[in-house]
């Protein structure tokens, strides 16, 4: 697609600059283009794209308003159920599957005047941190093709970073919205627990799951996620609140905000690229008015076992659904029990199978107090731990990802390394607290880092303005690097 922002897309399809029609045919066409060398889109759902443009046409030309988002072609990440298309959370357990409803997100982008394009690739229901663990193939990174997009939402991290789409959902259970969009050079933003409706996610781990936006500009993702947003009476977990009003805000700049710099994620096993990223992106906060110091919360240390206690130990409970008796694949055998064991030895990958037998020996009564009850304290002591440093702080700054990109099959057969790539996002799902990925600068190698923004509880708004003005110094590094022949 051309380089124009989903607001400046929405415009000029509100005002008659251009049809939706002629924005979704050129998303295809980058679609077409594109996809075949990356694998970003699962299923590209051309016919329907094109049918719901028209509409929004139609809208138009009778002068109506279709919404904030007119015409914005998305991808939706596919463990979202879409009524009447496929939806397989890139499992073979339920290839196939044809959902009869749409999450709750999908039916606020089309009340916003999106347009659906297709479905975008994953680790396996959401089980991963660089779209390898796909039964369909991984995704590849558009900055180098040899190379992870990271994960799980490596499909929708892709789609944005390839400009095939200005848009995208993701789901982010302990990092898969921030961790891709920092390996793939895109904003990610995962909100407060309860802020957008999780109603037909396809629950991995369900105190830990939320949808949020992939975007390529800081108001292009508040805008998406204020669409999103807001009180679900479908969703139990759902905050009876409104969606957050973040996008009136992205100027208020940072001057006199009080910002900590998180030292347990700055030291050991952060590449050094990627802290000094961080650093800088600290430098610039202050230089706009922010107080910055480093600031400690010892629990985030013990955060990445209790993760992988709390989260497999739902997983296990969650993926019992997938049994070949009530949807979803089935392999016939002689009985219920062999039927069950045969259905998902050949419909669930070694990744998820590797969680699911974690998860149940967690809850078992043996082990019960032992791993899943004391993953849950630590959760309680990292919340604890995060209320008092944002007694005195505003907001939180890390890394995304302690690496850039890494190469395909690089850490396939090493799940705890894999596991590691997830140490700086991890602490805000335990938490329940919002936090974004920022693009900040490049490595030696030209591959995209990300700078994470935290905020406490429903600190979205000022998040937001922290965002941008990260971005704002991005980009003029970017403009004045290219000015001076790319030496600065």
């Amino acid at each position: 697609m051309s380089a124009r922002t989903a607001i400046e897309i929405a415009a000029a399809v509100r005002s008659g600059e251009r049809s939706a029609l002629e924005v979704v045919d050129e998303s295809l066409g980058a679609i077409d283009t594109a996809n075949p060398g990356l694998n970003a889109f699962l299923v590209i759902t051309a016919d329907e794209a094109r049918a719901v443009a028209e509409s929004v046409d139609a809208q138009v030309a009778a002068g109506e308003d279709p919404g904030p988002l007119a015409g914005v072609p998305i991808a939706l990440k596919d463990n979202l159920v879409t009524r009447g298309v496929a939806t397989s959370c890139a499992s073979r357990i339920l290839a196939g599957w044809v959902p009869p409803y749409d999450a709750t997100v999908v039916q606020r982008l089309r009340a916003a005047g999106a347009i659906s394009v297709g479905k975008t690739n994953l680790d396996e229901f959401a089980m991963g941190s660089s779209t390898e663990n796909s039964a369909f193939g991984p995704t590849r990174n558009p900055h180098d093709p040899e190379r992870v997009p990271g994960g799980s939402s490596g499909g929708s991290a892709a789609a944005v970073a390839s400009g095939m789409v200005p848009l995208a959902l993701g789901s982010d259970t302990g990092g898969s919205i921030r961790q891709p969009a920092s390996l793939c050079g895109v904003v990610g933003v995962k909100s407060t627990y309860g802020t957008v409706s999780r109603l037909g996610l396809v629950a991995y781990g369900s105190s830990l799951d939320q949808i949020g936006p992939f975007a390529t500009t800081v108001a292009d993702a508040a805008l998406l996620l204020e669409v999103i947003g807001g009180h679900d009476p479908g969703d139990s977990t759902s905050l009876n609140l409104p969606a957050p009003d973040v996008s009136a805000h992205l100027d208020d700049g940072v001057d006199g905000l009080r910002i900590g710099v998180i030292s347990e994620l700055m030291g050991e096993g952060i590449a050094p690229e990627v802290a000094a990223r961080v650093r800088a992106a600290a430098e610039v906060m202050a230089a706009a008015g922010a107080t910055v110091e480093e600031v400690s919360i010892p629990s985030i240390s013990a955060s990445l076992s209790a993760y992988y206690m709390v989260a497999t130990a739902e997983a296990s409970s969650n993926l019992s659904r997938y049994d070949g008796v009530r949807y979803g694949n089935r392999v016939e055998a002689a009985n219920v029990t062999d039927m069950m064991t045969a259905t998902r030895t050949q419909g669930f990958g070694d990744e998820v199978k590797r969680r699911i037998m974690l998860g149940t020996y967690a809850l078992s009564a043996g082990y019960y107090d032992a791993f899943y009850a004391t993953a849950q304290k630590v959760r309680t002591k990292l919340r604890a731990d995060f209320d008092a440093v944002y007694g005195n702080h505003d907001l939180l700054l890390c890394p995304t990802s302690p690496t850039p990109a890494w190469r395909l099959g690089e850490k396939t057969d090493d799940p705890l390394t894999m596991y590691l790539s997830d140490i700086c996002t991890i602490p805000a799902n335990l938490a329940g607290h919002p936090a974004a990925s920022i693009p900040f600068g490049t490595d030696g190698a030209g591959l995209p880092i990300g700078a994470q923004l935290l905020g406490p509880t429903l600190g979205e708004a000022t998040m937001f303005r922290a965002a941008a003005v990260l971005e704002h110094s991005a980009r003029e590094d970017v403009a004045n690097d290219s000015h001076n022949g790319g030496r600065k």
